[in-house]
Protein backbone atom coordinates (compact mmCIF):
# COMPACT_ATOMS: atom_id res chain seq x y z
CA UNK A 1 0.00 0.00 0.00
CA UNK A 2 1.61 3.36 -1.17
CA UNK A 3 2.14 5.20 2.55
CA UNK A 4 0.85 8.60 1.11
CA UNK A 5 -0.49 10.95 -1.71
CA UNK A 6 -0.23 14.60 -2.41
CA UNK A 7 -2.25 16.15 -4.65
CA UNK A 8 -1.82 19.50 -6.30
CA UNK A 9 -4.91 21.00 -7.37
CA UNK A 10 -5.65 24.49 -9.02
CA UNK A 11 -7.94 26.99 -8.71
CA UNK A 12 -10.82 27.34 -11.40
CA UNK A 13 -12.45 30.37 -12.63
CA UNK A 14 -15.52 31.01 -14.77
CA UNK A 15 -14.79 32.88 -17.97
CA UNK A 16 -18.24 32.89 -18.46
CA UNK A 17 -21.27 31.85 -16.60
CA UNK A 18 -24.96 32.16 -17.93
CA UNK A 19 -27.38 30.86 -15.71
CA UNK A 20 -30.78 30.19 -16.24
CA UNK A 21 -34.32 30.27 -13.90
CA UNK A 22 -34.62 28.14 -10.79
CA UNK A 23 -35.62 24.78 -11.38
CA UNK A 24 -38.84 23.54 -9.37
CA UNK A 25 -35.98 21.87 -7.09
CA UNK A 26 -33.93 25.25 -6.86
CA UNK A 27 -31.23 24.47 -9.32
CA UNK A 28 -30.09 26.33 -11.84
CA UNK A 29 -29.35 25.51 -16.19
CA UNK A 30 -25.72 27.18 -16.61
CA UNK A 31 -23.27 27.08 -19.44
CA UNK A 32 -19.94 27.87 -18.17
CA UNK A 33 -16.47 28.01 -19.63
CA UNK A 34 -14.10 26.72 -16.87
CA UNK A 35 -10.77 27.49 -17.17
CA UNK A 36 -8.25 26.56 -14.18
CA UNK A 37 -5.77 29.10 -13.14
CA UNK A 38 -2.29 28.96 -11.50
CA UNK A 39 -3.26 29.35 -7.64
CA UNK A 40 -2.95 25.51 -6.03
CA UNK A 41 -4.38 23.90 -3.04
CA UNK A 42 -2.43 20.63 -2.15
CA UNK A 43 -3.92 17.85 -0.46
CA UNK A 44 -2.41 15.32 1.28
CA UNK A 45 -3.92 11.90 2.18
CA UNK A 46 -2.03 9.01 4.31
CA UNK A 47 -3.55 5.68 6.07
CA UNK A 48 -4.67 6.28 10.08
CA UNK A 49 -7.09 4.56 12.12
CA UNK A 50 -10.00 7.46 11.45
CA UNK A 51 -11.43 9.85 8.93
CA UNK A 52 -9.54 12.90 10.14
CA UNK A 53 -9.58 16.52 8.51
CA UNK A 54 -7.00 19.52 9.06
CA UNK A 55 -6.38 22.58 7.08
CA UNK A 56 -3.41 25.27 7.07
CA UNK A 57 -3.13 28.24 5.09
CA UNK A 58 -4.98 31.62 4.53
CA UNK A 59 -8.67 31.50 6.13
CA UNK A 60 -8.24 27.72 7.18
CA UNK A 61 -9.95 28.37 10.46
CA UNK A 62 -12.75 29.32 7.59
CA UNK A 63 -12.71 26.00 6.58
CA UNK A 64 -15.17 23.15 8.17
CA UNK A 65 -13.30 19.85 9.22
CA UNK A 66 -16.25 17.78 10.13
CA UNK A 67 -18.02 15.44 7.81
CA UNK A 68 -19.26 18.58 5.76
CA UNK A 69 -15.88 19.38 4.29
CA UNK A 70 -16.02 18.34 0.71
CA UNK A 71 -13.01 16.46 1.03
CA UNK A 72 -14.62 14.55 3.70
CA UNK A 73 -17.51 13.71 2.00
CA UNK A 74 -15.17 12.62 -1.21
CA UNK A 75 -13.19 10.65 0.94
CA UNK A 76 -16.27 8.88 2.74
CA UNK A 77 -18.65 8.11 -1.01
CA UNK A 78 -15.71 6.72 -2.52
CA UNK A 79 -14.81 4.24 0.35
CA UNK A 80 -18.45 3.13 -0.04
CA UNK A 81 -17.83 2.92 -3.37
CA UNK A 82 -15.30 0.52 -3.00
CA UNK A 83 -16.28 -1.46 0.32
CA UNK A 84 -13.57 -0.49 2.54
CA UNK A 85 -13.41 1.78 5.67
CA UNK A 86 -12.54 5.72 5.14
CA UNK A 87 -9.63 5.29 7.44
CA UNK A 88 -7.36 8.07 6.24
CA UNK A 89 -6.35 11.54 7.48
CA UNK A 90 -6.30 14.16 4.84
CA UNK A 91 -4.23 17.76 5.36
CA UNK A 92 -5.59 20.30 2.98
CA UNK A 93 -2.75 23.43 2.54
CA UNK A 94 -5.02 26.00 1.08
CA UNK A 95 -3.97 28.28 -1.59
CA UNK A 96 -7.18 29.06 -3.05
CA UNK A 97 -9.46 31.23 -1.57
CA UNK A 98 -11.30 30.20 0.57
CA UNK A 99 -15.66 31.16 -0.13
CA UNK A 100 -14.14 32.91 -2.58
CA UNK A 101 -15.69 31.70 -5.88
CA UNK A 102 -12.89 29.50 -6.99
CA UNK A 103 -13.68 26.16 -6.25
CA UNK A 104 -11.35 25.75 -3.45
CA UNK A 105 -13.69 23.05 -1.45
CA UNK A 106 -14.52 21.83 -4.88
CA UNK A 107 -10.83 20.82 -5.67
CA UNK A 108 -10.28 19.56 -2.76
CA UNK A 109 -13.05 17.12 -3.18
CA UNK A 110 -11.43 16.87 -6.74
CA UNK A 111 -8.01 15.95 -4.96
CA UNK A 112 -9.28 13.57 -2.29
CA UNK A 113 -11.20 11.23 -4.73
CA UNK A 114 -7.69 11.44 -6.45
CA UNK A 115 -5.48 10.83 -3.74
CA UNK A 116 -7.83 8.31 -2.01
CA UNK A 117 -8.51 5.94 -5.14
CA UNK A 118 -4.14 6.24 -5.27
CA UNK A 119 -4.07 5.43 -1.93
CA UNK A 120 -6.31 2.00 -2.06
CA UNK A 121 -5.39 1.43 -5.20
CA UNK A 122 -8.36 1.61 -6.71
CA UNK A 123 -9.29 0.37 -10.39
CA UNK A 124 -11.26 3.17 -11.21
CA UNK A 125 -11.73 4.64 -14.71
CA UNK A 126 -11.32 8.85 -14.64
CA UNK A 127 -15.95 8.46 -16.07
CA UNK A 128 -16.44 6.78 -12.66
CA UNK A 129 -14.51 9.21 -10.21
CA UNK A 130 -16.45 11.68 -12.58
CA UNK A 131 -19.62 10.29 -11.63
CA UNK A 132 -18.83 10.70 -7.93
CA UNK A 133 -17.45 14.13 -8.43
CA UNK A 134 -20.76 15.04 -10.02
CA UNK A 135 -22.87 13.50 -7.44
CA UNK A 136 -20.73 15.74 -4.58
CA UNK A 137 -20.91 19.13 -6.32
CA UNK A 138 -21.14 20.65 -10.35
CA UNK A 139 -17.30 22.24 -9.84
CA UNK A 140 -15.70 19.02 -9.15
CA UNK A 141 -15.93 16.74 -12.65
CA UNK A 142 -14.13 19.75 -13.90
CA UNK A 143 -11.46 20.28 -10.69
CA UNK A 144 -11.11 16.27 -11.42
CA UNK A 145 -9.62 17.20 -15.36
CA UNK A 146 -8.20 20.70 -15.07
CA UNK A 147 -7.49 22.71 -18.19
CA UNK A 148 -10.75 24.65 -20.14
CA UNK A 149 -13.99 23.23 -20.52
CA UNK A 150 -17.63 23.66 -21.63
CA UNK A 151 -19.88 22.97 -18.83
CA UNK A 152 -24.21 22.40 -19.53
CA UNK A 153 -26.79 21.06 -16.75
CA UNK A 154 -25.40 22.46 -13.24
CA UNK A 155 -21.77 22.52 -14.95
CA UNK A 156 -21.45 18.71 -14.93
CA UNK A 157 -21.58 17.70 -17.82
CA UNK A 158 -18.03 18.69 -19.40
CA UNK A 159 -16.96 19.18 -23.01
CA UNK A 160 -13.16 20.09 -23.23
CA UNK A 161 -12.12 23.09 -25.10
CA UNK A 162 -9.16 24.07 -27.23
CA UNK A 163 -6.91 26.83 -25.63
CA UNK A 164 -4.27 28.52 -27.98
CA UNK A 165 -1.96 29.88 -25.76
CA UNK A 166 -1.38 30.79 -22.26
CA UNK A 167 -3.74 33.56 -20.65
CA UNK A 168 -2.48 35.99 -17.90
CA UNK A 169 -4.68 36.57 -14.62
CA UNK A 170 -4.89 38.88 -11.42
CA UNK A 171 -6.57 37.46 -8.97
CA UNK A 172 -7.75 39.60 -5.95
CA UNK A 173 -9.02 38.57 -2.70
CA UNK A 174 -11.89 40.14 -0.80
CA UNK A 175 -11.81 40.48 2.83
CA UNK A 176 -14.45 37.96 3.75
CA UNK A 177 -15.76 35.12 1.62
CA UNK A 178 -19.78 34.86 -0.03
CA UNK A 179 -22.09 32.16 0.23
CA UNK A 180 -22.69 30.46 -2.78
CA UNK A 181 -26.33 29.60 -2.20
CA UNK A 182 -26.46 33.03 -0.64
CA UNK A 183 -25.10 34.61 -4.35
CA UNK A 184 -27.90 33.02 -6.20
CA UNK A 185 -31.11 33.55 -4.08
CA UNK A 186 -29.95 36.98 -4.76
CA UNK A 187 -29.87 36.59 -8.58
CA UNK A 188 -33.04 35.47 -8.44
CA UNK A 189 -34.45 38.03 -6.25
CA UNK A 190 -32.96 40.98 -8.16
CA UNK A 191 -34.39 39.13 -11.43
CA UNK A 192 -37.94 39.05 -10.28
CA UNK A 193 -40.56 37.38 -12.59
CA UNK A 194 -38.60 38.39 -16.07
CA UNK A 195 -38.63 35.68 -18.39
CA UNK A 196 -35.09 34.39 -18.10
CA UNK A 197 -33.50 32.53 -21.74
CA UNK A 198 -31.57 29.43 -21.98
CA UNK A 199 -27.72 29.52 -20.44
CA UNK A 200 -26.05 29.29 -23.64
CA UNK A 201 -22.14 29.66 -24.49
CA UNK A 202 -21.26 33.01 -26.43
CA UNK A 203 -19.23 31.62 -29.64
CA UNK A 204 -16.86 35.09 -29.44
CA UNK A 205 -15.46 33.80 -26.04
CA UNK A 206 -15.14 30.21 -27.47
CA UNK A 207 -13.26 31.59 -30.28
CA UNK A 208 -10.82 33.90 -28.36
CA UNK A 209 -9.87 30.82 -26.28
CA UNK A 210 -9.12 28.49 -28.83
CA UNK A 211 -6.95 31.27 -30.79
CA UNK A 212 -5.15 32.01 -26.62
CA UNK A 213 -5.88 35.60 -27.98
CA UNK A 214 -6.30 37.84 -24.56
CA UNK A 215 -7.67 41.03 -26.08
CA UNK A 216 -10.07 39.34 -28.65
CA UNK A 217 -11.07 37.41 -25.14
CA UNK A 218 -11.18 41.15 -23.37
CA UNK A 219 -13.72 42.19 -26.19
CA UNK A 220 -15.67 39.38 -26.52
CA UNK A 221 -16.68 39.30 -22.31
CA UNK A 222 -17.45 42.93 -22.52
CA UNK A 223 -19.37 42.78 -25.25
CA UNK A 224 -21.41 39.45 -23.29
CA UNK A 225 -21.62 42.02 -20.59
CA UNK A 226 -23.12 44.81 -22.43
CA UNK A 227 -26.08 42.62 -23.31
CA UNK A 228 -29.27 43.81 -22.02
CA UNK A 229 -30.76 43.08 -19.06
CA UNK A 230 -31.63 39.55 -18.93
CA UNK A 231 -29.35 38.32 -22.16
CA UNK A 232 -26.33 38.05 -20.62
CA UNK A 233 -23.42 39.13 -19.07
CA UNK A 234 -19.74 37.73 -18.54
CA UNK A 235 -20.69 36.34 -15.01
CA UNK A 236 -24.91 36.58 -14.59
CA UNK A 237 -23.98 36.20 -10.86
CA UNK A 238 -22.03 39.16 -11.05
CA UNK A 239 -24.82 41.58 -10.36
CA UNK A 240 -25.84 39.42 -7.50
CA UNK A 241 -22.46 39.68 -6.04
CA UNK A 242 -22.47 43.36 -6.39
CA UNK A 243 -25.65 43.68 -4.44
CA UNK A 244 -24.28 41.95 -1.67
CA UNK A 245 -20.97 43.35 -1.71
CA UNK A 246 -21.36 46.87 -3.47
CA UNK A 247 -17.30 47.25 -2.84
CA UNK A 248 -16.44 44.87 -5.26
CA UNK A 249 -17.07 47.71 -8.06
CA UNK A 250 -14.22 49.74 -6.38
CA UNK A 251 -12.09 46.60 -6.83
CA UNK A 252 -13.02 46.20 -10.71
CA UNK A 253 -12.63 49.73 -10.99
CA UNK A 254 -9.18 49.76 -10.06
CA UNK A 255 -8.39 46.92 -11.60
CA UNK A 256 -9.29 48.19 -15.06
CA UNK A 257 -7.76 51.81 -14.66
CA UNK A 258 -4.47 49.80 -13.72
CA UNK A 259 -4.47 48.62 -17.49
CA UNK A 260 -5.93 45.41 -17.04
CA UNK A 261 -8.17 44.31 -20.53
CA UNK A 262 -11.05 43.29 -18.45
CA UNK A 263 -12.67 42.29 -15.23
CA UNK A 264 -15.16 40.38 -13.54
CA UNK A 265 -16.42 38.71 -10.30
CA UNK A 266 -15.29 34.89 -10.13
CA UNK A 267 -18.26 32.54 -10.05
CA UNK A 268 -20.26 33.54 -7.34
CA UNK A 269 -17.86 35.75 -5.70
CA UNK A 270 -16.19 37.95 -4.05
CA UNK A 271 -12.62 37.03 -5.57
CA UNK A 272 -12.19 39.49 -8.51
CA UNK A 273 -10.36 38.65 -11.59
CA UNK A 274 -8.64 40.43 -14.50
CA UNK A 275 -7.49 39.63 -17.54
CA UNK A 276 -4.44 40.92 -18.43
CA UNK A 277 -1.85 41.36 -21.62
CA UNK A 278 1.30 39.45 -20.56
CA UNK A 279 3.18 38.15 -17.29
CA UNK A 280 4.36 42.02 -16.52
CA UNK A 281 1.32 43.65 -16.54
CA UNK A 282 0.03 40.62 -14.39
CA UNK A 283 2.52 41.90 -11.54
CA UNK A 284 1.79 45.29 -12.03
CA UNK A 285 -1.55 45.06 -11.79
CA UNK A 286 -1.38 42.99 -8.66
CA UNK A 287 0.95 44.93 -6.60
CA UNK A 288 -1.16 48.08 -7.96
CA UNK A 289 -4.79 46.46 -6.44
CA UNK A 290 -2.44 44.98 -3.34
CA UNK A 291 -1.87 48.58 -2.58
CA UNK A 292 -5.33 49.89 -3.34
CA UNK A 293 -7.19 49.29 -0.37
CA UNK A 294 -9.84 47.57 -1.87
CA UNK A 295 -9.04 44.19 -2.02
CA UNK A 296 -7.01 42.11 0.62
CA UNK A 297 -4.71 40.82 -1.49
CA UNK A 298 -3.74 40.27 -5.23
CA UNK A 299 -1.62 38.04 -7.45
CA UNK A 300 -0.78 36.83 -10.85
CA UNK A 301 -1.73 33.71 -12.38
CA UNK A 302 -1.58 31.93 -15.28
CA UNK A 303 -3.86 29.40 -17.36
CA UNK A 304 -2.42 27.24 -20.24
CA UNK A 305 -3.79 24.31 -21.70
CA UNK A 306 -0.79 22.06 -21.52
CA UNK A 307 -2.64 18.67 -19.83
CA UNK A 308 -4.70 18.08 -16.98
CA UNK A 309 -3.49 20.71 -13.98
CA UNK A 310 -4.19 17.97 -11.12
CA UNK A 311 -1.70 16.01 -9.82
CA UNK A 312 -1.00 13.58 -7.42
CA UNK A 313 2.33 12.27 -6.08
CA UNK A 314 3.09 9.40 -3.77
CA UNK A 315 5.38 10.08 -1.26
CA UNK A 316 7.19 6.81 0.00
CA UNK A 317 9.30 7.33 3.33
CA UNK A 318 13.01 6.33 1.50
CA UNK A 319 12.26 8.52 -1.24
CA UNK A 320 14.50 12.07 -1.48
CA UNK A 321 11.29 13.62 -3.25
CA UNK A 322 7.62 12.72 -4.70
CA UNK A 323 7.43 11.22 -8.13
CA UNK A 324 4.94 13.22 -9.47
CA UNK A 325 1.91 12.17 -11.86
CA UNK A 326 -0.44 14.13 -13.21
CA UNK A 327 -4.27 12.76 -13.52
Amino acid sequence: MIPGVTIQVPAKINVQLSVGGPEPAGFHELATVFLTVGLYDEVTVTAADALRITVSGPDSDLVPTDGGNLAARATTALAERLGVRPSVAVHIAKGIPVAGGMAGGSADAAAALLGCARLWEADLALPELLGIGADLGSDVPFCLTGGAALGLGRGERLTALPLGGPLHWVVAVAAGGLSTSAVYRECDRLRGTARIPDPLPFPPVLKALAAGDAPALARALDEYASAPPGEGHANDLQPAAFSLRPKLHDTLRVGRTLGALTGFVSGSGPTCVFLVPDARSAALVAEGLSASGTCTSAAAATSSGEGPLVRYAPKPATAPGPEADRA
